[in-house]
């Protein structure tokens, strides 16, 4: 079987969880955790925290198509966090754990849209989707200590 290795970038809360989701989803080749979005070049940890650098947490999926589709990848996005709330997700309040869709492709861009206005079109949220669909600017890596966290520190998630 053929490998078509492609990347997708996703933000929905705290990063830690949603990587550990994604890293757990059969097909997926490789994830990493980081910071997109922003005018900031090369922002830390601490840097995102403040607020004010306009990054999301976010985790690049990589993934082989052959195995998973990208619309997969986005059915396991819509159903990891509430996608109605707005600069937040849980205790996390913050428009760096904002909910967002960064793609890399027009085909991306299209799918999301189709799949958020399905979402939207369901019933299942009465609130509105807030979820951002926007170019995927440039994706800075996390610290070290930040990739894998679940993983290492042996938890399922980081919800509360």
């Amino acid at each position: 079987m053929k490998r078509n290795i492609q990347r997708a970038i996703f933000a929905a809360g705290c990063f830690w969880g949603v990587e550990e989701v994604f890293r757990n989803t059969p097909g997926v080749v490789d994830t990493r955790v980081g910071y997109t979005g922003g005018l900031l070049k090369n922002p830390t940890y601490e840097d995102v925290c403040r607020g004010d650098t306009g990054h999301a947490e976010t985790v690049e999926v990589t993934f082989d198509s052959a195995k998973v589709t990208y619309e997969k990848l986005l059915d396991v996005f819509w159903n990891l966090h509430d996608p109605t709330q707005y600069n937040r997700q849980g205790p996390d309040v913050g428009a760096q754990y904002r909910s967002a869709i960064f793609y890399l492709t027009e085909e991306q861009k299209s799918k999301a849209e189709k799949s958020k206005a399905r979402l939207d079109a369901s019933g299942k949220y009465h609130d509105e989707i807030v979820t951002d669909i926007a170019p995927a600017s440039d994706f800075f890596e996390a610290e070290e200590y930040h990739q894998q966290y679940i993983a290492k520190k042996g938890g399922e998630t980081c919800r509360v």
